[in-house]
């Protein structure tokens, strides 16, 4: 299979605190969203890079647990994910030092021991977990 790209943009004027920017993907599934550093660090309606890493986080390890439980003849009904990023600050500036997964999956006829194990490997194997080099925590539960 040839490399898949996929693109992302960014536009931004001004200065940090007072500018503005917009983001969009290739898809129009974002087009010009807003954002800045009052969506960044003060809670204003707009998106930040922060919450984007996440829902491609969580959007990446849903498919490939899909996959995963597949592999192993499991269907799963539903799978739930959410990605809580921490933006944080250290000597050298601000860092992405931490991403938890939180997944709530149900799947018929599956016990928990190889569920855990199936979500483990999961995470190790996600592209997107790959691409991090933050500690990434895992709470997954078959419901």
């Amino acid at each position: 299979m040839a490399d898949i790209i996929k693109k992302g943009s960014a536009h931004w004027e001004g200065n940090i605190k007072q500018g503005k920017g917009t983001l969009s993907t290739e898809s129009g599934a974002l087009n010009q969203q807003p954002y800045g550093f009052n969506t960044r660090f003060e809670g204003k309606p707009g998106t930040n890079p922060e919450e984007i890493l996440g829902a491609a986080h969580a959007a990446c390890f849903s498919m490939a647990l899909s996959l995963q439980l597949g592999e192993q003849n499991y269907t799963a009904d539903h799978i739930d994910t959410e990605a809580f990023v921490t933006l944080a600050k250290d000597d050298q500036g601000f860092v992405i030092n931490h991403i938890k997964l939180q997944s709530r999956v149900k799947v018929p006829n599956l016990d928990n021991d190889t569920f855990q194990k199936i979500a483990e490997a999961t995470k190790q194997g996600c592209p997107v977990s790959r691409l991090f080099n933050a500690e990434i925590e895992l709470d997954a539960q078959l419901v």
